[in-house]
């Protein structure tokens, strides 16, 4: 059995449902409203909006009031309020989504900052360089893979297992105008070596150059002046290159060693002469002894007569200060001679002394005293 309601009373009870509703949406509204501020924000001087930046410059007077009160809460509410208007003028600008994320172009800037480092110096250009935009010639960027021919297969252009190595050559052949006994493996080595030296020589000038520091090199380098040394030291190594390290180059007639050349050491063979190496030994054992401190007995013997003799004159000196304590003896009476306390000194036989006439050491005062 279904109980069937009037249709009056069905909009009656929709329409207390809905206002119930709308009681509970305007209660939380409000309650978020007051947890959270508004988006709108209202100044009586417009800021000034650096995008590029992202620099918010507010030049509203503060209220004295409010910051004399609660000084942190009323900067926080500043600093909210500019950075509010900041983001709303960003979401003014056109977005696009890249990977599920919003994102925005920023505009040139208008507020010049100052840099914290200073500019970088321009970087000095190579020879190379200055010679190439002298010509004209554009730097092109080689590919890293080159066709190898022999292996029919792209292969690195350097490095390992590189395309058309030379060095993997087991047969060379001897050009018409070359010396049919020279070997060409050898040459082909050498010319490799003197390419990485010359190239090595090359960023070493660059970089000198760059920081205004001699060139630094091996002999004599190329100057305009080279001194008598870097001369000298160019004919010592020109000498020593040749196979038997200057061996059998002859000499020029009045020519001095070269100096600050380092000499080649000569070892003693390990089987030889048993007198020299037993010498040898020994003047090690020598050496090691001699690390021992020597005793000087003269040195000794004076420093002990040295403090005997300062022993001897420091009791001398006590002596001596004990006698003059105990010269006066024991203690006199009062008024009786020239010690007295306010008298005259008596008259005493002999030669004038401390008990004698006139005034004596004590004052006024009668007292009898002898003489000395």
């Amino acid at each position: 059995m279904v109980a069937l309601f009037p249709l009056k009373s069905v909009i009656i009870i929709i329409i207390i449902i809905m206002a119930t509703v709308e009681d509970v949406l305007e209660s939380v509204t409000q309650s978020q409203a007051s947890k959270y501020k508004t988006i709108e924000v209202q100044k009586d001087i417009e800021p000034q909006l650096d995008l590029g930046n992202l620099l918010t410059v507010d030049q509203n007077p503060l209220d004295l009031k409010k910051l004399r009160g609660d000084k942190e809460a009323y900067l926080k509410s500043q600093a909210r309020d500019n950075t509010q208007l900041l983001f709303n003028a960003i979401w003014k600008l056109p977005t696009e989504r890249v990977e599920e994320a919003i994102c925005v172009k920023l505009p040139e800037t208008t507020t010049v900052l100052p840099r914290e480092k200073p500019i970088p110096k321009a970087k000095l250009q190579t020879k190379w360089e200055q010679y190439a935009l002298l010509k004209g010639i554009q730097k092109r960027k080689k590919g890293r893979m080159v066709w190898d021919e022999e292996a029919k297969d792209w292969r690195p252009r350097w490095g390992y297992k590189r395309a058309n190595d030379e060095t993997k050559d087991w047969v060379i052949e001897v050009p018409g105008n070359a010396d049919p006994n020279e070997d060409q493996f050898e040459k082909r080595m050498k010319a490799k070596k003197e390419r990485v030296a010359k190239n090595e020589l090359q960023r070493l000038r660059n970089i000198a150059r760059g920081t205004k520091s001699k060139v630094p090199g091996v002999g004599l380098t190329p100057t305009e002046k080279p001194s008598k040394e870097e001369v000298g030291l160019a004919l010592h190594l020109a000498k020593k290159s040749t196979a038997s390290l200057g061996k059998f180059t002859e000499k020029l007639p009045k020519e001095k060693e070269a100096k600050h050349v380092g000499k080649k050491r000569k070892f003693e063979p390990a089987i030889g002469d048993f007198k020299k190496e037993k010498e040898q030994q020994l003047n090690i054992i020598n050496v090691m002894e001699n690390k021992k401190p020597k005793m000087d007995i003269t040195k000794a013997v004076n420093r002990v007569m040295t403090e005997v003799d300062q022993e001897a004159s420091s009791d001398d000196r006590r002596k001596r200060a004990g006698k003059v304590k105990n010269r006066r003896g024991p203690p006199r009476k009062k008024g009786s001679g020239g010690f007295g306390k306010k008298g005259k000194a008596g008259k005493g036989k002999g030669a004038k002394g401390m008990g004698g006439k006139g005034k004596g050491m004590g004052g006024k005062g009668k007292g009898k005293g002898k003489g000395r």
